[in-house]
């Protein structure tokens, strides 16, 4: 058996970031084998975790990376319970850790890898706080622009196929943080979503009591109006709300956007 000493216990803290009476005991278990002592943490750092995972994680950051050349980005969101736990460096740090893994991750949604997964349950059983992987995307295109509100929580990529200059770049990025848009335009709202809003309108232009053809063009500008106002392009610009933003981009295209709010992830 090796003898624990303190520099044991002090290099096991050090590996694992918990305390000392935790280290201490787990060499002692482990007969000074600090390999053996660390398995033992890691899987009690997940038996924690299992019995923290019911708790409510309604905090949380939102982290990004995009290339130098701005072709790709990625961006996630990690949740946890509370917003010192969101302030702690060990999670912050993790947080951007798993940016950059997401970062390697095909276009699209991005799942959780194992390794991800492990990162994150490796921080928990050192912080002690429930916390989880929300969601993640990736999205490549001829120009990305990102929107990273300064508390990091609420955050904006979007692709573009076209040139525009930083500023309208910046534009509308943060004109997407601001309206959150549900698709690029109308035909990307959902039918279901667009045909429960007609219902509605239809019933309200009959309970009026106007004539039918009326009534139509009643729903018709309703309906319009209800995709206008969730449908990107057809959106009034935040910065100028006398122009769309289709008219603010002129010919340039935008191929796909995502905009993440800490816990509005189902």
């Amino acid at each position: 058996m090796a003898e624990i000493t303190a520099a044991l216990v002090k290099q096991l803290r050090e590996d694992t970031g918990l305390g000392m009476m935790d280290c201490k005991k787990a060499l002692e278990e482990a007969r000074g084998d600090i390999d053996v002592a660390k398995d033992a943490l890691r899987k009690k750092g997940l038996a924690t975790a299992e019995k923290k995972a019911g708790r409510a994680t309604k905090e949380g950051l939102v982290a990004m990376k995009v290339a130098d050349d701005r072709s790709t980005a990625a961006m996630i969101e990690v949740q946890c319970e509370t917003d010192f736990c969101a302030r702690n460096e060990q999670f912050q740090t993790m947080v951007t850790d798993l940016a950059e893994m997401a970062y390697e991750a095909s276009d699209g949604a991005v799942a959780a890898t194992d390794a991800m997964s492990q990162r994150l349950q490796d921080t928990l059983a050192k912080i002690g706080e429930n916390m989880s992987y929300a969601r993640g995307v990736k999205i490549s295109a001829p120009l990305v622009g990102k929107y990273l509100h300064h508390n990091n929580k609420v955050g904006v990529v979007v692709g573009l196929n076209g040139k525009v200059d930083d500023e309208t770049l910046n534009d509308l990025c943060m004109h997407i943080a601001f309206a959150n848009p549900m698709g690029i335009v109308p035909e990307d709202i959902p039918a279901d979503l667009v045909a429960k809003e007609r219902e509605i309108a239809k019933q309200q232009a009959m309970d009026s009591g106007k004539p039918e053809d009326i009534a139509e063009k009643m729903v018709d500008g309703k309906i319009k109006k209800f995709l206008a106002e969730r449908a990107l392009m057809e959106q009034p610009f935040v910065k100028d709300d006398k122009k769309q933003v289709k008219q603010v981009l002129g010919g340039v295209k935008v191929t796909a956007f995502a905009r993440f709010a800490v816990g509005e992830a189902g």
